[in-house]
Protein backbone atom coordinates (compact mmCIF):
# COMPACT_ATOMS: atom_id res chain seq x y z
CA UNK A 1 0.00 0.00 0.00
CA UNK A 2 3.06 2.35 -0.19
CA UNK A 3 4.51 3.70 -3.22
CA UNK A 4 1.03 4.56 -4.91
CA UNK A 5 0.90 7.46 -6.70
CA UNK A 6 -0.13 11.19 -4.54
CA UNK A 7 -3.70 10.23 -5.38
CA UNK A 8 -4.99 7.22 -4.59
CA UNK A 9 -3.23 7.02 -1.29
CA UNK A 10 -4.11 4.57 1.45
CA UNK A 11 -2.46 5.37 4.62
CA UNK A 12 -2.77 1.94 7.11
CA UNK A 13 -3.53 2.20 10.79
CA UNK A 14 -3.07 -1.11 12.07
CA UNK A 15 -4.25 -2.30 15.66
CA UNK A 16 -1.75 -4.05 17.73
CA UNK A 17 -1.42 -7.18 17.06
CA UNK A 18 -2.65 -8.35 21.05
CA UNK A 19 -5.53 -6.43 20.46
CA UNK A 20 -5.84 -6.81 16.95
CA UNK A 21 -10.14 -7.61 16.01
CA UNK A 22 -9.59 -8.95 12.76
CA UNK A 23 -12.02 -6.39 10.99
CA UNK A 24 -10.90 -3.48 8.89
CA UNK A 25 -12.53 -0.17 7.78
CA UNK A 26 -12.00 2.15 4.82
CA UNK A 27 -11.78 5.06 5.99
CA UNK A 28 -13.70 8.47 3.48
CA UNK A 29 -12.24 11.60 4.58
CA UNK A 30 -15.21 14.23 3.44
CA UNK A 31 -14.71 17.69 1.82
CA UNK A 32 -17.76 17.83 -0.62
CA UNK A 33 -15.63 16.63 -3.32
CA UNK A 34 -13.54 19.11 -3.92
CA UNK A 35 -10.56 18.67 -0.96
CA UNK A 36 -10.34 16.05 2.04
CA UNK A 37 -10.65 16.67 5.58
CA UNK A 38 -7.33 14.47 6.14
CA UNK A 39 -7.17 15.63 9.87
CA UNK A 40 -10.39 15.73 11.32
CA UNK A 41 -12.48 12.49 9.37
CA UNK A 42 -9.19 10.59 8.34
CA UNK A 43 -6.34 10.67 10.59
CA UNK A 44 -8.22 11.47 13.65
CA UNK A 45 -11.14 8.70 12.51
CA UNK A 46 -8.55 6.11 12.05
CA UNK A 47 -6.38 6.42 15.47
CA UNK A 48 -9.74 6.21 17.03
CA UNK A 49 -10.49 3.47 14.92
CA UNK A 50 -7.13 1.93 15.81
CA UNK A 51 -6.91 2.20 19.47
CA UNK A 52 -10.65 0.24 19.53
CA UNK A 53 -8.63 -2.53 17.74
CA UNK A 54 -9.99 -2.10 14.70
CA UNK A 55 -7.93 -1.75 11.42
CA UNK A 56 -8.00 1.47 9.82
CA UNK A 57 -7.18 2.76 5.77
CA UNK A 58 -7.26 6.23 5.34
CA UNK A 59 -8.35 6.63 1.56
CA UNK A 60 -6.91 9.94 -0.14
CA UNK A 61 -9.52 10.16 -3.51
CA UNK A 62 -9.54 11.99 -6.34
CA UNK A 63 -11.15 15.06 -5.72
CA UNK A 64 -12.24 18.10 -8.05
CA UNK A 65 -9.73 20.63 -5.65
CA UNK A 66 -10.51 24.04 -4.10
CA UNK A 67 -9.61 25.52 -7.01
CA UNK A 68 -11.75 24.06 -9.86
CA UNK A 69 -14.86 24.62 -6.98
CA UNK A 70 -13.75 28.32 -6.65
CA UNK A 71 -13.20 29.30 -10.21
CA UNK A 72 -14.28 26.72 -12.41
CA UNK A 73 -11.83 25.65 -14.60
CA UNK A 74 -13.53 22.45 -15.52
CA UNK A 75 -15.53 24.39 -17.96
CA UNK A 76 -11.74 23.40 -20.16
CA UNK A 77 -11.20 20.39 -19.10
CA UNK A 78 -12.33 16.86 -17.64
CA UNK A 79 -10.65 17.58 -14.27
CA UNK A 80 -11.30 14.88 -11.40
CA UNK A 81 -14.70 14.10 -11.81
CA UNK A 82 -17.15 10.50 -11.36
CA UNK A 83 -15.98 7.85 -11.55
CA UNK A 84 -12.46 8.52 -10.24
CA UNK A 85 -13.59 8.50 -6.60
CA UNK A 86 -15.88 5.46 -7.22
CA UNK A 87 -12.33 4.02 -8.81
CA UNK A 88 -10.59 5.00 -6.07
CA UNK A 89 -12.64 3.26 -3.35
CA UNK A 90 -13.02 -0.28 -5.27
CA UNK A 91 -8.94 -0.03 -5.17
CA UNK A 92 -8.98 0.77 -1.79
CA UNK A 93 -11.30 -2.68 -1.26
CA UNK A 94 -9.04 -4.57 -2.81
CA UNK A 95 -5.64 -3.61 -1.75
CA UNK A 96 -7.39 -4.35 2.06
CA UNK A 97 -8.56 -8.13 0.58
CA UNK A 98 -5.33 -8.99 -0.97
CA UNK A 99 -3.40 -8.06 2.11
CA UNK A 100 -6.07 -9.72 4.58
CA UNK A 101 -4.21 -12.88 5.10
CA UNK A 102 -0.99 -11.20 6.18
CA UNK A 103 -2.51 -8.24 8.15
CA UNK A 104 -5.13 -10.88 9.68
CA UNK A 105 -7.77 -9.16 8.60
CA UNK A 106 -10.77 -11.23 8.28
CA UNK A 107 -11.91 -10.78 5.04
CA UNK A 108 -15.63 -11.20 6.27
CA UNK A 109 -15.40 -8.42 8.73
CA UNK A 110 -14.30 -5.83 5.69
CA UNK A 111 -16.26 -2.49 6.11
CA UNK A 112 -16.16 1.43 4.24
CA UNK A 113 -16.94 4.57 6.56
CA UNK A 114 -17.11 7.92 5.45
CA UNK A 115 -18.28 11.31 6.02
CA UNK A 116 -19.85 14.05 4.63
CA UNK A 117 -19.48 13.59 0.26
CA UNK A 118 -16.92 10.25 1.89
CA UNK A 119 -19.99 9.22 3.03
CA UNK A 120 -21.62 9.73 -0.47
CA UNK A 121 -18.57 7.28 -1.48
CA UNK A 122 -19.19 5.19 1.23
CA UNK A 123 -22.72 4.28 -0.19
CA UNK A 124 -21.34 3.81 -3.72
CA UNK A 125 -18.78 1.64 -2.96
CA UNK A 126 -21.84 -1.16 -2.41
CA UNK A 127 -23.87 0.71 -4.87
CA UNK A 128 -21.71 1.30 -7.82
CA UNK A 129 -19.10 -1.28 -6.85
CA UNK A 130 -18.33 -3.09 -9.96
CA UNK A 131 -15.67 -5.40 -8.81
CA UNK A 132 -15.42 -8.33 -6.59
CA UNK A 133 -14.15 -6.91 -3.41
CA UNK A 134 -17.46 -5.55 -1.44
CA UNK A 135 -18.07 -4.25 1.87
CA UNK A 136 -19.49 -6.16 4.39
CA UNK A 137 -20.88 -3.42 6.25
CA UNK A 138 -21.18 0.30 5.66
CA UNK A 139 -21.16 3.78 7.83
CA UNK A 140 -22.09 6.94 6.19
CA UNK A 141 -21.62 10.05 8.86
CA UNK A 142 -23.91 13.00 8.08
CA UNK A 143 -23.52 11.63 4.58
CA UNK A 144 -24.31 13.77 0.92
CA UNK A 145 -27.05 11.47 -0.07
CA UNK A 146 -29.19 12.91 -3.03
CA UNK A 147 -28.41 14.58 -5.85
CA UNK A 148 -31.74 15.04 -7.66
CA UNK A 149 -34.14 16.18 -4.68
CA UNK A 150 -33.39 19.99 -5.18
CA UNK A 151 -34.83 20.94 -1.32
CA UNK A 152 -31.84 18.84 -0.12
CA UNK A 153 -29.14 18.44 -2.16
CA UNK A 154 -25.62 19.87 -1.47
CA UNK A 155 -24.74 21.19 -4.40
CA UNK A 156 -21.12 21.98 -4.16
CA UNK A 157 -20.52 17.82 -3.72
CA UNK A 158 -22.98 17.66 -6.51
CA UNK A 159 -20.82 19.68 -8.53
CA UNK A 160 -17.34 18.23 -7.30
CA UNK A 161 -18.56 15.10 -8.10
CA UNK A 162 -20.17 15.47 -11.79
CA UNK A 163 -18.12 18.29 -12.84
CA UNK A 164 -19.64 22.31 -14.25
CA UNK A 165 -21.61 20.53 -16.90
CA UNK A 166 -22.47 17.48 -15.40
CA UNK A 167 -23.61 18.67 -12.50
CA UNK A 168 -26.90 19.86 -14.75
CA UNK A 169 -27.31 16.82 -16.73
CA UNK A 170 -30.39 14.94 -14.73
CA UNK A 171 -29.28 11.61 -15.91
CA UNK A 172 -26.21 12.21 -14.21
CA UNK A 173 -27.94 13.05 -11.35
CA UNK A 174 -30.10 10.39 -11.15
CA UNK A 175 -27.05 7.97 -11.24
CA UNK A 176 -25.79 9.58 -8.33
CA UNK A 177 -28.60 9.79 -6.41
CA UNK A 178 -28.07 6.78 -3.90
CA UNK A 179 -31.57 7.03 -2.37
CA UNK A 180 -32.64 5.76 -6.03
CA UNK A 181 -30.19 2.72 -5.95
CA UNK A 182 -30.09 0.84 -2.59
CA UNK A 183 -31.14 -2.90 -2.78
CA UNK A 184 -32.19 -5.75 -1.03
CA UNK A 185 -28.75 -6.91 -0.81
CA UNK A 186 -26.93 -4.39 0.52
CA UNK A 187 -25.02 -5.10 4.03
CA UNK A 188 -25.90 -3.76 7.11
CA UNK A 189 -25.61 0.09 7.81
CA UNK A 190 -24.90 2.23 10.72
CA UNK A 191 -26.26 6.03 9.65
CA UNK A 192 -25.77 9.18 11.73
CA UNK A 193 -26.27 12.28 11.57
CA UNK A 194 -27.77 16.18 12.96
CA UNK A 195 -30.75 17.74 13.12
CA UNK A 196 -28.73 21.28 13.04
CA UNK A 197 -26.20 20.50 10.40
CA UNK A 198 -25.61 23.58 8.59
CA UNK A 199 -24.01 22.30 5.80
CA UNK A 200 -25.78 18.96 4.66
CA UNK A 201 -29.67 18.97 5.04
CA UNK A 202 -30.54 16.36 7.51
CA UNK A 203 -32.76 15.25 5.42
CA UNK A 204 -30.51 13.49 3.32
CA UNK A 205 -30.15 10.81 5.84
CA UNK A 206 -33.59 10.37 6.42
CA UNK A 207 -33.87 9.57 2.25
CA UNK A 208 -31.24 7.60 3.09
CA UNK A 209 -33.02 5.75 6.17
CA UNK A 210 -36.33 5.59 4.13
CA UNK A 211 -34.41 3.88 0.88
CA UNK A 212 -32.74 1.12 3.37
CA UNK A 213 -36.32 0.54 5.20
CA UNK A 214 -38.32 0.11 2.17
CA UNK A 215 -35.28 -2.51 0.67
CA UNK A 216 -35.38 -4.33 4.19
CA UNK A 217 -32.16 -3.74 4.77
CA UNK A 218 -30.71 -4.42 7.66
CA UNK A 219 -29.29 -0.73 9.42
CA UNK A 220 -29.05 1.54 12.67
CA UNK A 221 -30.20 5.22 12.15
CA UNK A 222 -29.41 8.40 15.07
CA UNK A 223 -30.13 11.27 14.28
CA UNK A 224 -28.99 13.87 17.03
CA UNK A 225 -30.66 17.08 17.63
CA UNK A 226 -26.92 18.64 17.93
CA UNK A 227 -23.56 18.53 16.54
CA UNK A 228 -23.66 20.24 13.47
CA UNK A 229 -21.50 18.93 10.92
CA UNK A 230 -17.62 17.95 10.09
CA UNK A 231 -16.95 16.70 14.05
CA UNK A 232 -15.24 12.71 12.29
CA UNK A 233 -14.21 11.42 16.11
CA UNK A 234 -13.44 14.37 17.76
CA UNK A 235 -12.90 14.92 21.37
CA UNK A 236 -13.75 18.75 21.09
CA UNK A 237 -15.64 19.10 17.82
CA UNK A 238 -19.41 18.86 17.72
CA UNK A 239 -21.54 18.66 20.79
CA UNK A 240 -21.75 15.73 24.17
CA UNK A 241 -24.88 14.83 22.66
CA UNK A 242 -23.03 13.67 19.03
CA UNK A 243 -19.94 12.51 19.76
CA UNK A 244 -21.78 9.47 21.53
CA UNK A 245 -22.00 8.21 18.32
CA UNK A 246 -18.47 6.03 18.27
CA UNK A 247 -19.76 4.45 21.90
CA UNK A 248 -23.14 3.68 19.77
CA UNK A 249 -20.88 2.20 16.47
CA UNK A 250 -18.86 -0.12 19.03
CA UNK A 251 -22.23 -1.52 20.36
CA UNK A 252 -23.39 -1.64 16.55
CA UNK A 253 -20.42 -3.27 15.42
CA UNK A 254 -20.76 -5.76 18.44
CA UNK A 255 -24.23 -7.00 17.34
CA UNK A 256 -23.15 -7.78 13.73
CA UNK A 257 -21.41 -10.51 15.29
CA UNK A 258 -24.57 -12.16 17.14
Amino acid sequence: MSGMAKKPRLTPFLADSSANSGMAIVVCPGGSYSWLDIKTEGIGVAQWLQSNGINAFVLEYHVANVSAYMFGYRVLGIGNRYPKMLNDVEFALKQVYDAADSLHIDTARIGVMGFSAGGHLTMMSFTHNRTAYKPRFLCPMYPVVTFTDERYVHKRSRRGALGVWGQWKQPMRDSLSIEHHITTDCPPVFLVNCVDDPVVKYQNSELLDSALTANNVPHTYIQYQTGGHGFGASESKGTTESRQWKKAFLQWILSLER
